[in-house]
């Protein structure tokens, strides 16, 4: 008989080599996954720097209140939670943090001082 196909030991082969691809490949995923969110964090902080700068100018402090706000032209990402800390009349700072990361952006500006891992004004430092 002529019969034409895969044999039992040729499927199972491959089985095993797209097993083992997937097993390294998931790794490299969710490190990819979490530099993508951290990235997503110090742009927000990034968005929200401007979006102070742009209220002072109009007002007299910074605005001190919940993140997102309708006094604000600013809204973070989704999935992303951003807190105004230390908010004067010449400065203010803020921490980000994001579903699916243990990590924590902060940064600040004038005599807002250091917020969370942020140790230089205006510049965006992330921890675990």
């Amino acid at each position: 008989m002529d019969r034409k196909g895969f044999t039992l030991i040729e499927l199972l082969i491959v089985v095993v080599i797209i097993g083992i691809l997937t097993a390294m490949a998931i790794p490299k995923f969710s490190t990819s996954k979490e530099r993508a969110i951290i990235v997503k964090m110090k742009g927000d902080l990034r968005n929200l720097i401007t979006s102070q700068e742009a209220y002072i100018t109009d007002n007299p402090s910074y605005y001190a209140g919940a993140i997102p706000s309708a006094l604000l032209t600013y809204n973070p990402s989704l999935g992303v939670s951003v807190v105004l800390v230390n908010v004067t009349s010449t400065g203010w700072g803020a921490t980000a943090s994001a579903v699916g990361t243990t990590w924590t952006c902060g940064v600040f500006v004038g005599t807002g001082g250091p917020a969370g891992p942020a140790v230089t004004e205006g510049v965006t430092a992330c921890i675990p």
